[in-house]
């Protein structure tokens, strides 16, 4: 019975790793739907961007506010979990506060954990306040409603709850070591939680004990079921975000990539010795299909991108067509994207490891005509997204597959291509009569 509560612990603490794991593979197996591209170019340009972005958060920053209370819950998350190294080497081998033979050092990391939290708690009160009472314009959009809401204040809500119990814990640890308690060794500082431990004053040591125990294990658990909860989530991105800004754009942002087919159709006309009329050869690869109706059309990369995105809207926020009252959201062209992913994972599970058409696709069945022919390309949603996410490639790829699949651009783009084939300028005037301005007085 003595080495119970290691046991217990053992089984939740792997049990939580290999649901992570299982999910990590869901992901790997879904983003990997995607066509191959590309993406070994420029490496030090795409490790620089890793360093800035992603580690560095200098996109976040452009809005100083919501910045610096990014960067306070992002560093919160990154050195507290330092601390939980700890609770799980304590939680397999029955010791409290292994790490407290560093002394100085320790005081000074616990300490710093402490205030990091406290920081943690205020920053996750004020962006509930901005979601949910200031109720800012970008996360009340259409897309935002049901799930998307409730998981936005989910994470808060769990956050500030993890923090709280991690503050309590230390507030009945410290108590605990003024009392002299057995195991409670005097190791730590604690300039926050000391302040929470006169309300256990007058407790007796076995009632602190279960206070202090209780508080070690939800918060374990609450960290575990986080860890499992991401998948699920748009906080995905804590984890994607460090592939996601790596693998991002590096070419710039008005240089489309050129379609192969299209480009020896091209030389081919140019080419005065060549035959335009000659069958393709025997061995000749089977054209690709143009753009994208599905998710199995875009690369790998357009699918990280959707799982990486943080449904913060400053995509939306900067979009001119979104602005006008046009349909288009960057964001829900991401979230779209990301659920008919799920979709087709999912079936490919029901189905033994093979996609089974399912009479749906991405286009049209989430993500519309309409939305795609409002976008002007002007490329402000890449340049707002603070983890490199590019909306407009699947936007273009979409478009591309409207245009040269099923002819179904819009009018007006099929009199301006029309134009351009016969006058050379998207205007129907003959090439003769262009500089006919010129003469007029």
């Amino acid at each position: 019975m003595e080495y119970l509560p290691n046991i217990v612990f053992a089984i939740i603490l792997f049990a939580g790793i290999g649901y992570f794991a299982r999910n990590v593979n869901r992901l790997r197996r879904n983003i990997k739907l995607g066509r191959d591209v590309d993406v070994s170019d420029n490496t030090s340009l795409r490790w620089k961007n890793m360093a800035r972005i992603a580690l560095g958060q200098t996109k976040m920053v452009v809005r100083p506010i919501a910045g610096l209370l990014h960067i306070i819950v992002y560093a919160g998350f990154i050195i507290i979990n330092i601390e939980v190294l700890e609770i799980i080497i304590d939680g397999l081998l029955g010791t409290h506060r292994v790490f407290g033979s560093l002394g100085t050092l320790y005081d000074v990391l616990i300490a710093a954990f402490e205030v990091l939290a406290l920081l943690v708690i205020v920053s996750v009160t004020i962006f509930w306040v901005r979601r949910n009472i200031l109720r800012l314009r970008r996360f009340v959009k259409p897309e935002m409603k049901g799930w998307p809401k409730k998981d936005g204040n989910m994470i808060l809500y769990i956050e500030f709850v993890l923090m709280v119990l991690f503050l309590t814990m230390n507030g009945a640890d410290y108590q605990l070591q003024q009392l002299g308690a057995d195991h409670y060794t005097q190791a730590g500082a604690f300039p926050v939680s000391q302040y929470i431990a006169p309300l256990f004053e007058g407790m007796s040591i076995s009632s602190l004990v279960v206070i202090e125990r209780t508080a070690w294990w939800l918060h374990i658990a609450g960290i575990l079921f986080f860890l499992n909860y991401l998948y699920y989530s748009k906080h995905l991105h804590i984890l994607l975000a460090f592939p996601n800004t790596y693998y991002g754009r590096t070419k710039p942002k008005g240089q489309f990539k050129n379609l192969d087919a299209v480009t020896e159709e091209v030389k081919l006309m140019l080419d005065p010795s060549a035959d335009p009329f000659a069958a393709p050869a025997e061995d000749a690869a089977e054209p690709e299909k143009f753009g994208a109706s599905d998710v199995m059309d875009l690369t790998w990369v357009q699918l990280l991108n959707a799982y990486t995105c943080t449904e913060c809207g400053r995509c939306t926020d900067e979009c001119p067509a979104n602005q006008t009252g046009k349909k288009l959201s960057p964001r829900k062209i991401m979230m779209d994207t990301r659920d008919r992913l799920e979709q087709v994972g999912k079936n490919i599970e029901a189905n033994k490891g093979k996609f089974v058409e399912d009479n749906n696709q991405l286009l049209d069945n989430y993500i519309t005509r309409e939305e795609l022919w409002a976008c002007t390309t002007c490329n402000a949603c890449v340049q707002a997204c603070p983890v490199s996410i590019d909306p407009l490639s699947i936007i273009m790829d979409m478009r591309q597959y409207l245009v040269m699949e099923q002819s179904a651009a819009p009018t007006d783009l099929n009199n301006m291509m029309g134009n351009i084939e016969n006058n050379g300028a998207p205007w129907p005037f003959n090439q003769m009569d262009r500089l006919n301005w010129a003469n007029e007085e």
